[in-house]
């Protein structure tokens, strides 16, 4: 019997048809799929204040040619330069600077000298140096000046001015230090130049001392002419709090009293320690800041001993960071 073939244009009309029923199938899954969507872990009755923070640390090592013809002695010198973080509990156990020293890898070949003055800003107040404002002597671009020089006669004489006891044997020491021996310049002062209004950034002079990234600038230039061999390490400012005139706390982050917020002067200090190739620790976003500062700060800008010891455990960890990973 002869075998009964279907016409070809039955066959194609099936498998057009069965074509179209399988991608009607695909499509109706996928958008039932799609309505469905996928689990959240979304809860909206959860709370937090808390948010990703990423550091701005930028840790540069000293190039190898800057230790040319220096004499290495085997030990560890730390000399700090700055304000109230460092001269709050001076040569107390909590204070900042001893706990540097106590906490550094090898604490028994490690000297920390303290050259800090409470109430001194990063930048002068006066283009031009004004008796009637002796503050300025240190300042960081002043203080730097003596230092290079090794001419304290200005510094000690002014020294005398201050109602502080703690700024005459301050300047002797600095005097008496052998700027040979040191490895290792730490600076770090408050957030006192944004809440005295000092300017950010002069556009017209890189180098002007009565703004803040110019004295900066000016500071670390000196010292690395003067002393290439020492390593520069400059620890930011943290968050805090502007008192304005009525006695009201303002966020120190949304507050622009002119040149800027703290983030900005932040920036700047980025800027000033990448041109000058030297190591900046960023302590605004990456040590106390606006989620944690409640825990770490006395007021709208001093801190406890909770809070020294976590800047100091960051000086540390950033600039020991292989010793410290062996311990």
């Amino acid at each position: 019997m002869e075998e009964k073939k279907f016409p070809v244009a039955i066959i194609m009309h099936i498998t057009l048809i069965a074509a179209i029923v399988v991608i009607f199938t695909v499509c109706a899954y996928k958008l039932y799929k799609w309505n469905k969507g996928v689990p959240s872990d979304y809860d909206p009755n959860y709370i937090t204040t808390d948010f990703d923070i990423e550091a701005l640390d930028s840790i540069i090592p000293l190039a190898p040619d800057k230790l040319e013809g220096h004499v290495d002695d085997g030990l560890t010198t730390i000399l700090c330069l700055g304000n109230d973080p460092f001269s709050k509990e001076k040569g107390q156990e909590n204070g900042l600077a001893e706990m540097i020293a106590a906490g550094v890898p090898e604490p028994e070949k490690t000297t920390v000298y303290n050259g800090s003055f409470t109430g001194s800003t990063i930048s002068a107040a006066y283009a031009n140096y004004n008796d009637g404002y002796w503050m300025d002597s240190f300042s960081l671009p002043y203080l730097a000046k003596a230092i290079c020089s090794r001419d304290f006669t200005d510094t000690l004489h002014y020294a005398y001015y201050s109602y502080d006891p703690d700024f005459v044997p301050t300047v002797e020491m600095l005097e008496a230090l052998d700027m040979n021996t040191v490895d290792i310049i730490c600076i770090m002062y408050d957030a006192i130049d944004y809440i005295e209004k000092r300017p950010s950034d002069d556009p017209n002079d890189p180098y002007s001392i009565v703004a803040y990234t110019g004295a900066l600038h000016t500071a670390i230039e000196e010292i690395q002419e003067t002393y290439p061999f020492i390593r520069i390490v400059v620890m930011s400012h943290t968050f805090c709090f502007y008192v304005n005139e009525e006695g009201y706390f303002q966020n120190g982050d949304r507050t622009d009293l002119g040149n800027g917020t703290l983030s900005h002067y932040l920036q700047k200090a980025l800027d000033v320690t990448g041109d000058c190739s030297v190591s900046l620790i960023d302590n605004f976003y990456g040590t106390i800041n606006e989620d944690n500062y409640l825990d770490y700060m006395t007021d709208y800008i001093h801190f406890n001993d909770e809070g020294r010891k976590l800047l100091a455990d960051r000086f540390i960890n950033c600039i020991f960071p292989d010793k410290t990973a062996e311990e």
